[in-house]
């Protein structure tokens, strides 16, 4: 019997297929990505530790900028899930603009600060470190050239986000696939100086990307004017705003933005203090493992994606006991999903000595064994972004403020600033204490969840 009850929680296999059919692509086009992201590092790497310590510095600016697009995103999302469930064409349209609108105003903070206040952002990056100075003539020269990225990854997120939010997952996957080749050969092109142009180095890096995601938004644009999706706006639907819904959207925004802002926040202090450990070796060592160890965080990218859709639509077209049901069978496949991830994760180890081999000794030592610890966490990681998507898929961001205030504001920066004033440990321990704070976190979100307040059909209320 007990036997019995335990498969009881598992769906039947066309039900993970569906959802499998759904992650897959998005997992693959993340894949594409972030190996090409891994080349990246693998061309910066060939030019020293400092270079790439100031590469990745920046990085940091920009991962707080696409955690931000990607809140918008994620806010509007649910609104537009449900009304894809629902056939509403009108309230998927509005859904975009909201993306737009406030991605927009996002892309022109991000770019202020890059061309206006680059080194004074960088700097908290590299506080204490004892090449902070070299680092961050890199890192200037950088950022200065990834501004421009700004309005291409905002529309291009926009318009991707929305077609895996209507369940069209292989078109984002073609595009990324094009972009990433475009961006690896530029890369050769200007940072070495092939094919008779100059020596740009870092600058080349940049230059790189910033084509690149030109050339992924033209396609996405493109598209959208080609095959209109239900979603494609006019330049008048951009100036039609339902106020109403927009309300709404902010209402549940404004937590998601608080918790995944928070969560950005904390992480980037917590990598300041890393940094801190020592010298370039600390900051390429760590940036290194965290481009391997992108190549298993597909993960939660194709598991939120799945669940967000599958769920999303059931409550949209308000079958709301069959979306309970489904909610357990993916939070327990969820489980069997992040054991299987930490087996890949454990064999990306072995990537490190022949992709980063031109960094110094020390740093491929912190990056083999960073890596180790992110695989070991893969099973806790990978619930809780199920955990997250089930909430958010009723527009319940509530609990994602909850959680991550609880475990990432009074648990996990206190202890990261602590043990950086009071201990002498290394930057991989750190890391690997102050992620225990997962499991607290965990715990606090099956509770929740028992309250059903994701429980919601969005587009019949809106």
């Amino acid at each position: 019997m007990n036997n019995k009850n335990f498969f009881n929680r598992f769906g039947p296999a066309a039900f993970y297929g569906k959802a499998l059919k759904i992650a897959v692509p998005v997992m693959a086009q993340l894949l594409v990505q972030n190996l090409v992201s891994l080349i990246d590092n693998f061309m910066v790497a060939g030019l020293g530790d400092v270079k790439m310590s100031g590469v990745n510095i920046s990085g940091q600016i920009i991962f707080l900028f696409i955690v931000l697009v990607s809140t918008i995103c994620t806010a509007a999302g649910i609104f537009m899930t449900q009304f894809s469930g629902a056939e509403d064409k009108g309230g998927m349209r509005q859904s975009f603009c909201f993306k737009l609108w406030f991605g927009l105003f996002a892309a022109a903070v991000f770019m202020a600060v890059c061309l206006g206040l680059p080194r004074f952002a960088l700097s908290f990056m590299v506080k204490g470190n004892s090449q902070a100075s070299a680092i961050l003539d890199q890192g200037q020269q950088y950022i200065w050239i990834i501004a421009f990225t700004g309005i291409p990854i905002v529309v291009a997120s926009v318009i991707a986000s929305s077609l895996r939010e209507i369940g069209e997952v292989k078109v984002p996957l073609v595009i990324s696939i094009a972009a990433t080749i475009v961006n690896t050969f530029f890369n050769w092109v200007f940072i070495y100086g092939h094919l008779g142009a100059p020596r740009l180095e870092v600058r080349g890096a940049a230059l790189a990307t910033v084509i690149a995601r030109g050339f992924e938004t033209l396609c996405f644009v493109v598209y959208m004017i080609v095959k209109k999706p239900p979603f494609a706006i006019g330049l008048m639907d951009m100036l039609r705003v339902n106020f109403k819904l927009y309300r709404e959207i902010c209402a549940r925004a404004a937590m998601s933005a608080c918790s995944e802002m928070l969560w950005a926040i904390v992480e980037t202090v917590s990598t300041a203090l890393y940094n801190g450990r020592g010298g370039s070796e600390v900051v390429s060592g760590m940036s290194a493992s965290f481009a391997i160890a992108n190549l298993f965080f597909v993960a939660f990218s194709g598991i939120i994606t799945a669940t967000g859709v599958i769920l999303g639509k059931r409550l949209g077209r308000g079958e709301l006991e069959k979306a309970r049901e489904e909610k357990t069978w993916l939070l327990n496949g969820a489980n069997v999903f992040g054991v299987m991830m930490t087996g890949v994760g454990l064999a990306t180890i072995l990537l490190v000595p022949h992709v980063f081999k031109n960094l110094s000794g020390q740093a491929q030592g912190i990056c083999k064994q960073m890596v180790l610890v992110t695989a070991l966490y893969m099973p806790a990681w990978v619930y809780i972004n199920a955990q997250f998507s089930v909430s958010r898929s009723g527009g319940d961001t509530m609990m994602g403020m909850l959680v991550d205030g609880v475990g990432h504001l009074f648990i996990a920066l206190p202890g990261v600033i602590l043990m950086a004033k009071l201990t002498a440990i290394g930057p991989v321990a750190m890391y690997a204490i102050v992620k225990a704070v997962e499991f607290p976190k965990i715990m606090i979100a099956s509770w929740w969840l028992k309250k059903e307040r994701w429980l919601v059909n969005l587009a019949q209320k809106n």
